[in-house]
C-alpha cells in the first residue's frame, strides 16, 4: 500500500506555477529591455554564446527540481507487512441521499455540502470503529464497503454528488435495504444506519423495509436535512421546475424518518446549518453494545523520500554544471543548439 505520511506538504506544489510565472515574466521583461538596444537580429550577432534553450533547460531543471523536493517532504511510504488487528467498535453503514433535491441550499451551503462537511469531521474523531458508504437516490449503491481506512472514506465522502446515479427520485428503502445487507459478518450485535436525507420518499415503502431491518437487530438513526418551509432546487444555473413550469420546492419531511427511526429503536435529529447532528447520533451510538472484530492492516511502512530526494539533488548537479552560455567543448555534441 502506498501512502503520503505528510500529504498537507504536497500543497506546497502550487508553488511550481508560481515560480514559471515568475519566470515567464522575468524573460519577457528582460527581452523588453533588449529590443531597446537593437534588433533581435544585429543582437544575437553580438551575443553568438547566448543559447536561449539552455536557459530554458536549465529552467525546467530548477522547477522538476523544487517539485520532487515537494515529493520528498510528503514522505512517499509503502506498506511492508501485514497484520491482524482487533478493534472494538460498531460497524457504521452511512446512507445518504445524493438526489437533486440534495442541492436545495435552505441548509448552507447546500443540503449536499453540508453533509460530505459533517461526514468528514465524523471520520476525522473516529476511533475504532468500521464505516460503509451507501448513496442512493431513483436507486442504490454501495459505494464504499465497511473499513477502517478512514482517508479512503473521506476521499470517497468528497465524490458525492448527484450525477453518481443516473435515476432520480428518493428510494430510502432500497437504500436501507441495501445497507442492512452490506454489513460484515463479524459485526453482529454491532450494526447501525446512520440515514442522511431530506425524507421525501417517492418510490417504495421505506417504513416496510425498516421494520424488517429492526427485527435483524440493526437500530437505524436518521438525520433530516432540509426546513419544513423547503426551498427551490437549483439546477444548471436556473432552479428545477415541473412538467407544468412551476417551481419544485423540496421540504424536509420528519414524520416517515421519525418513524424510520424510532420503530427501530434509533433516534432522529434534525441538521441546522451550524450542526448536522452526527456527533449527537454517534454519542448515541456510542451507548449501544460494541463488538470486537479483526481488520487487516499494514503494521510497517518503508520510507521512500530518498529517491525523489536523490533524483532532485541529481537535476540541481547537472543545473549547476550546464552553462547558460554555449559551451565550445560541448559544441561538437550539437546537444543545446
Amino acid at each position: 500500500m502506498f501512502r503520503f505520511a505528510q500529504p498537507h506538504m504536497l500543497y506546497l506544489l502550487v508553488l511550481i506555477p508560481l515560480l514559471l510565472a515568475g519566470v515567464v515574466v522575468m524573460m519577457i521583461l528582460r527581452r523588453r529591455r533588449l529590443e531597446r538596444f537593437g534588433q533581435p537580429e544585429t543582437l544575437r550577432e553580438l551575443m553568438p554564446d547566448v543559447s536561449p534553450r539552455r536557459e530554458r533547460y536549465k529552467i525546467a531543471l530548477y522547477l522538476c527540481a523544487v517539485a520532487l523536493v515537494i515529493l520528498a517532504l510528503a514522505r512517499p511510504q509503502m506498506g511492508s507487512k501485514l497484520r491482524e488487528v482487533t478493534r472494538e467498535g460498531v460497524e457504521m453503514m452511512l446512507v445518504v441521499d445524493v438526489s437533486n433535491s440534495m442541492l436545495a441550499e435552505d441548509i448552507k451551503p447546500s443540503r449536499l455540502e453540508r453533509t460530505k462537511y459533517a461526514i468528514g469531521r465524523l471520520l476525522e474523531n473516529l476511533g475504532q470503529d468500521r464505516v460503509g458508504l451507501v448513496v442512493f437516490a431513483g436507486n442504490a449503491i454501495v459505494q464504499l464497503p465497511v473499513t477502517g481506512d478512514y482517508v479512503t472514506a473521506r476521499n470517497f465522502v468528497n465524490q458525492l454528488s448527484p450525477d453518481m446515479l443516473s435515476s432520480q427520485g428518493t428510494a430510502i428503502g432500497a437504500a436501507l435495504k441495501m445497507a442492512a445487507g452490506a454489513f460484515s459478518s463479524q459485526s453482529e450485535g454491532a450494526r447501525v444506519i446512520i440515514l442522511i436525507t431530506d425524507g421525501e420518499n417517492h418510490d417504495d415503502d421505506a417504513l416496510a423495509v425498516a421494520e424488517n431491518i429492526a427485527k435483524q437487530g440493526i437500530k437505524i438513526y436518521a438525520i433530516g436535512i432540509g426546513t419544513p418551509e423547503g426551498s427551490p432546487i437549483p439546477i444548471g444555473g436556473d432552479v428545477l421546475r415541473d412538467k407544468d413550469g412551476k417551481v419544485v420546492v423540496s421540504r424536509l419531511d420528519e414524520q416517515l424518518l421519525q418513524k424510520i427511526a424510532l420503530g427501530s429503536g434509533g433516534a432522529y435529529i434534525r441538521a441546522t446549518s451550524t450542526s448536522l447532528g452526527l456527533d449527537e447520533i454517534v454519542a448515541k451510538i456510542k451507548q449501544t453494545e460494541q463488538k470486537r472484530f479483526a481488520t487487516t492492516m499494514f503494521e510497517e511502512y518503508n520510507e521512500k523520500f530518498q529517491y525523489p530526494l536523490a533524483l532532485a539533488l541529481a537535476l540541481l548537479l547537472v543545473d549547476t554544471f550546464m552553462l547558460s552560455r554555449k559551451n565550445k567543448l560541448m559544441a561538437r555534441f550539437n546537444i543545446f543548439r
